[in-house]
């Protein structure tokens, strides 16, 4: 595993950046850069399952590791979903994806961190910060 690391500037409260990450009618939006139809399956609540599909019946199967609200959010993603079905035969070790909101002066830097394998490092940086550039476009409507 590989950790790789994403910021944005958003000129929004920490408040409004996390409702726009997290909300039922957002999610969706700025997800589509990873897959269109992308949605989520959670309560966002510590020790929850989580469940990332992206529209096609495959996704991916997490665990919400750490929830402290306006502040940081922690996912752990444990296997994949293929088909419909969930596949957690194969080890993903710490494939963790953090988000760290930090406010001042009205405006909230958004971190987010990535620990993955060399097969996904190419993928993700290129498209992360097109999903970041949609969160901002959207918490700063």
């Amino acid at each position: 595993m590989e950790k790789i690391e994403f910021k944005k500037e958003v000129k929004a409260s920490a408040e409004k950046v996390w409702d726009i990450l997290l909300g039922t009618d957002t999610y969706p939006k700025w997800t589509s850069v990873f897959a269109e139809g992308s949605s989520v399956e959670t309560d966002w609540e510590k020790g929850s399952k989580a469940i990332f599909g992206d529209g096609t019946g495959n996704g991916m199967v997490s665990r919400i590791e750490e929830n402290i609200p306006f502040k940081f959010l922690s996912i752990k993603h444990l296997g994949e979903i293929k088909d419909g079905k969930e596949d957690l035969d194969k080890n993903w070790g710490d494939a963790y994806e953090n988000y760290t909101l930090t406010e001042k002066d009205g405006h909230t830097i958004l971190d987010i961190e990535l620990n993955i394998s060399n097969d996904w490092k190419d993928y993700m940086n290129d498209t992360w910060p097109k999903a970041l550039a949609l969160v901002k476009e959207l918490a700063e409507k």
